[in-house]
């Protein structure tokens, strides 16, 4: 098993050989602008520093997809770890499932065909610049016709075979989750969930607990809204590159209620001595089911700002005065209190 020198928290990934830390590094961002879901412009040297540091603050893991910048975040991350020292190099795990025309960059199909899993597989080995991905998962269910059956025995042939050491599911219910698990186990399952978008706490959550499946959930800071950095008028200056610029969280209605739930976070943030960000992540964390939260940044001073997360324990009074804005303001959708 791999073994790291952190004092952060760690916790067993489901059944899997490994211990993660509570928070690991996301690497959508930093696949950088000029595709479908992009963030807008992103400088690879302060990509490569933010994992590097992340690392040596004690973050064991980074999260990342091909379809993140097409191939390119997974390129960035291969660069970042590659002369990190064998002994304190973090796991890697990406996603398949998704893939896009050369020829188009704003393109991205869901396909879950065997050999479009497996032709996926060994270029995500190729990009990351390794012989084994610590984790695989099938980013969404697929759209081409093919049936959870199929992939879900692709990446269980994939582990038998030793080109990845466990399989999960991400963006995937329930009811898929248990057609997978009567194939194979199901290692691991990544939902969104942020105290805005609670859905997975309905039935995800539960099912993965009765399975010991183990949680890395994503979005925990709401892609930004929940750092109490966002306003009007920052919404307003964001790129067209960047795909919040579009979003419903980010307008509207919507938005209004979004930050009156910040609005409850920053006395916890006070009172803890951190900051909100750091109280949105340790939201997702005091769910039992969940194992880690991804969470983004662009650069080390990003990582700074939410590490506190790793060792942030939230009591029943701050989940309380959390879950009572939550159903106040009637943000998001799901359960407001953490159980």
């Amino acid at each position: 098993m791999q073994t790291l020198d952190t004092e952060l928290p760690t916790r067993q990934l489901g059944k899997t050989d490994m211990t993660i830390t509570r928070v690991g590094l996301g690497a959508w961002a930093i696949g950088g602008p000029d595709w479908a879901v992009g963030w807008g412009p992103q400088d690879d040297d302060a990509s490569v520093s933010a994992i590097r540091h992340a690392v040596e603050r004690g973050v064991n893991w980074i999260d990342t997809a091909a379809i993140y910048g097409l191939g390119h975040s997974e390129e960035v991350v291969a660069r970042a770890v590659r002369d990190i020292p064998a002994d304190r190099k973090p796991y890697i795990f990406t996603k398949c499932g998704q893939v896009w025309d050369p020829q188009d960059r704003n393109s991205k199909f869901r396909i879950g065909r065997r050999d479009s899993i497996r032709a996926e597989c060994e270029a995500s080995l190729r990009r990351l610049g390794v012989d084994v991905i610590d984790l695989f998962q099938m980013h969404w269910p697929a759209e081409d016709g093919s049936e959870i059956e199929e992939y879900w025995q692709a990446l269980l042939d994939l582990k038998a075979e030793g080109k990845v050491r466990a399989i999960g599911l991400s963006n995937h219910d329930a009811v898929l989750c248990e057609r997978a698990e009567r194939l194979g186990h199901v290692d691991t399952l990544q939902p969104g969930l942020s105290a805005i978008h609670r859905g997975a706490a309905e039935q995800v959550l539960p099912w993965c607990a009765a399975h010991e499946t183990g949680v890395i959930v994503y979005s925990p800071m709401q892609s930004g809204l929940l750092t109490g950095r966002f306003n009007a008028e920052r919404v307003a200056a964001l790129p067209s590159s960047d795909w919040r610029s579009r979003h419903p969280d980010f307008t509207g209605e919507a938005f209004a209620r979004n930050l009156a739930v910040v609005g409850a976070m920053v006395p916890v943030a006070e009172r803890h001595g951190t900051s909100i960000g750091a109280v949105a992540i340790a939201w997702t964390l005091a769910w039992p089911a969940v194992s880690g939260a991804i969470v983004g940044a662009r650069s080390p001073e990003q990582v700074d700002g939410w590490i506190a997360a790793a060792q942030l324990t939230l009591d029943e009074d701050d989940l309380r005065r959390i879950g009572d804005a939550i159903i106040a303001s009637g943000a998001g959708e799901g359960p407001a209190y953490p159980g």
